[in-house]
């Protein structure tokens, strides 16, 4: 396993919902964390850096990236662009993700995050990591380049992964959630507005729910799985869940009434195989449950049941 205490680690898209707690979980453990992104909210940069979190300013579109300290030990790429532009949307994922490995050439290891969205629609398949490929989110207008932009840039750090013989693994993370938020507090959010969630015709819309505490557990072990060429690992929750059962969870610890609507106008089920994850890092220790408690007690305490 990989030692990250008092270890140089540059978390890039650190302004995200999963990278902003697990730059600070590192901070908190000893490493020397940089954290990289546009910081186009002032207030978020101040969070940060009063954890601990040393802050640059890049601009992956325009493969600006000379602020962040190529001596990197490692480096997690959580970025993500989803302007909804396909040419700013490629340009920002896939060149700057290769602006990134380029100047981050000489580290130890490097950490793609990429998503289970890559996955062709396909029911309740199972989906290994040389499962096929699609245009998963295709369905969501509003996220019309997304699974395209996460196919494209991982064909692009695997090249420079070679390229540089930089030691590399792509995760494709399934549905991360936690006290910042995730699908699943969205999904509260709506609980509380009286709106009901769209679910699959296909029922039930079942995913790997993640919590942000195992996201930070496995990082060193996502580290060490680092190999060149890329090696690729479906990461997500242990046990699979669906959107219907943590609705319905999260109604029965709160009172809140939950209304689905079925529909063929959202994303289908994602499920993965966790075999290559379990073996080579380990399982999550965060039962959904009790993360989906925690959420909750975190983001909306006083609606709380005793």
């Amino acid at each position: 396993m990989i030692e990250l205490q008092g270890a140089k680690v540059v978390v890039v898209g650190v302004t995200g919902q999963v990278a902003v707690p697990l730059a600070k979980t590192l901070a908190a453990a000893g490493s020397v964390v940089t954290g990289a992104a546009r910081f186009s909210n002032p207030a978020l940069r101040d969070d940060l850096e009063a954890a601990g979190v040393s802050c640059v300013t890049i601009d992956l579109e325009a493969g600006d990236v000379g602020s962040i300290p190529s001596d990197a030990d490692y480096v997690l790429n959580f970025a993500i662009a989803k302007t909804n532009d396909w040419t700013r949307d490629l340009d920002a994922n896939v060149g700057g993700a290769l602006s990134l490995m380029e100047q981050v050439a000489g580290a130890k290891a490097f950490l793609h995050c990429s998503s289970t969205a890559v996955y062709k629609p396909m029911g309740h398949h199972v989906f290994t990591e040389d499962g096929p490929l699609g245009d998963n989110h295709g369905v969501w207008e509003f996220l019309r380049t997304y699974s395209t932009a996460k196919i494209a840039t991982e064909a692009a750090v695997r090249w420079a992964a070679k390229r540089h013989n930089l030691p590399t693994t792509i995760a494709r993370l399934s549905v991360p959630y936690g006290d910042n938020g995730g699908w699943p507090a969205i999904h509260l959010e709506m609980l509380i507005n009286g709106s009901p969630v769209a679910v699959h015709t296909d029922a039930p819309s079942t995913y790997h729910p993640i919590h942000e505490d195992d996201i930070a557990g496995m990082i060193p072990g996502l580290l060490a799985a680092a190999t060149t060429p890329a090696t690729t690992i479906n990461w997500g929750g242990t046990d699979p869940v669906s959107v219907e059962e943590w609705c319905s969870y999260l109604g029965e610890i709160t009172g809140l009434a939950v209304e689905f609507a079925p529909t063929d106008h959202t994303i289908d089920s994602v499920m993965v195989d966790l075999s290559r994850l379990h073996s080579l890092v380990g399982e999550t220790q965060v039962p959904w449950r009790e993360g989906m408690r925690r959420m909750v007690a975190a983001r909306h305490p006083e609606l709380l049941k005793a």
